[in-house]
């Protein structure tokens, strides 16, 4: 009976370079991803929550669905808005999409 005995490379740093080139390659895409993906992302976020803090009353806006109305209230988490003459609702602030100037 004979036996097979697989022979490792010989040497204490064998794969060290290896290991190195692996962590290198992870760093750039992670940097890759990161201005690509995240730093955009996040630039749109805090533009998104300056507009919302930013509405008056009088302001033209369109909602996430479409609809164009007025600012006539704000309150905290809500905005009443009229889509027509005499016809008031009441939206949360996430559903503005846009503001018209």
């Amino acid at each position: 009976m004979d036996i097979i005995i697989a022979m490792a490379p010989q040497g204490g740093d064998a794969g060290g370079g290896s290991l190195i080139s692996t962590l290198i390659m992870f760093a750039a895409i992670f940097a890759i991803f990161y201005f690509m993906i995240i730093r955009p992302q996040q630039k749109r976020a805090k533009e998104r929550e300056k507009l919302l803090s930013n509405i008056e009353k009088g302001d033209k806006i369109v909602t996430t669905g479409g609809v164009h109305a007025t600012i006539v209230g704000i309150e905290e988490k809500t905005v009443l808005i009229e889509i027509a003459p005499n016809i008031k609702i009441k939206i949360e602030r996430s559903a503005i999409g846009n503001v018209i100037k």
